[in-house]
């Protein structure tokens, strides 16, 4: 098989860390999942196929010119359709794969919006000038108010701008507390073939496509400054907290565990 090469770009200097996004947190662990290799690249979501981050560039050879690939499910469908990595939901029952996406649409269409609420709402400070760091001064803000207007539109648009704080704070914990619970019967019954004594969300012996969504809220959350009430809450859950330092220290052991700066106990 030949090796492919393959470039994440995540919106954040290439550094051996996790970054803010959820979603590049995920394409990093469903890549990891898959065995692999790969590097980090800042780009810009006006560079991406679809005007967001990540996206990747992909070249099948690795001498080919890379082909522009956005959307972290659709590079997962790309990666498999192409032969590079296995199809983590092949070996799913099909009430197993509605599970599976159950969970991924939990986190990305309902817990992604409470989140930014949270990141772009509550803290649009810290959020403004790390995702926005690299421009100067006065093109910050100019950048970071119409980011803010657009971001906000979107939140009203969506739902979730019409609730009170409260309100999205109880939902935010609802989902974490479901979460927490599928975790919890999956520890019980560690899969077979699971190593390092991991556990996985649907219970299985490997992860599927809704660990790499689950990781990638969890490692966010843990490292996002602008959202320290869903880092409390990801840090109120011991089970939550010992999957994703599991699937951390065997997959990820070349990054910065989210304890290394001082944000919290190890």
């Amino acid at each position: 098989m030949t090796t492919p090469a393959i470039t994440i770009f995540r919106g954040f200097p290439a550094t051996p860390a996790y970054v803010w996004s959820p979603f590049a947190c995920k394409l990093e662990a469903r890549l990891r999942f898959a065995g692999l290799a790969y590097k980090v690249d800042q780009g810009a979501p006006p560079k991406g196929p679809r005007g967001k981050i990540p996206y990747i560039a992909l070249s099948k050879d690795g001498d080919s010119a890379p082909e522009m690939v956005s959307d972290t499910s659709m590079i997962s469908e790309k990666l498999v359709d192409d032969g590079l990595a296995e199809d983590l939901k092949a070996k799913l029952t099909p009430v197993e794969k509605a599970q599976d996406a159950a969970v991924r649409a939990l986190l990305e269409e309902k817990l992604y919006f409470y989140q930014t609420y949270e990141r772009w709402e509550q803290n649009y400070y810290p959020m403004r000038d790390k995702a926005l760091a690299a421009l100067p001064l006065p093109v910050k803000f100019l950048v970071g108010q119409l980011g803010y207007r657009k971001m906000s539109a979107a939140l009203y648009g969506q739902g979730t701008g019409r609730l009170t704080a409260p309100e999205i704070t109880k939902f935010k914990t609802e989902v974490w507390d479901h979460i927490n619970a599928l975790l919890t019967a999956s520890s019980r019954k560690r899969g077979s073939g699971a190593p390092d004594g991991m556990f996985f969300v649907l219970g299985g012996g490997k992860p599927t496509e809704a660990d790499t969504s689950l990781f990638g809220f969890v490692a966010s959350g843990l490292v996002c400054d602008a959202a320290p009430e869903t880092r409390k809450i990801i840090r109120s859950l011991p089970t939550v907290m010992d999957y994703a330092d599991k699937i951390h220290r065997h997959f990820f052991p070349d990054y910065e565990h989210w304890d290394d700066d001082g944000k919290g106990e190890k």
